[in-house]
């Protein structure tokens, strides 16, 4: 007689078979950079229309490149990828060490 589970394919795993969560370093803070860009150039582009001054002038207190011009968002843009990557890749080498999947 089968149990319920062998008869709907349902698989009973055991606690020595279950994998660590690991999160790939690069394609993480990769993935965290290209979105702090797209805020950056969204800030950059609301700041010279002038519209959601007070978190452009917030940004420009914030950050020590960025201004809203074409070059202080290039600038601020750049400040951002570094900085986001660094903490990102940190991040992530923290959470997978934690998790216990450190290859």
């Amino acid at each position: 007689m089968n149990t319920p589970s062998e008869r709907h394919g349902v698989q009973q795993f055991s606690e020595s078979s279950r994998v660590s969560p690991y999160t790939d370093l690069l394609p993480f803070a990769a993935a965290a950079a290209t979105v702090a860009v797209v805020i950056m150039l969204l800030l950059g582009f609301f700041g010279a229309s002038e519209v959601y001054e007070g978190t452009v002038e917030m940004m420009e207190q914030r950050n020590l490149f960025f201004v809203s011009t074409f070059i202080g968002t290039i600038a601020g843009i750049v400040e951002t990828v570094i900085m986001t990557s660094v903490f990102t890749y940190l991040f992530a080498e923290l959470y997978n060490c934690f998790t216990g999947s450190v290859l």
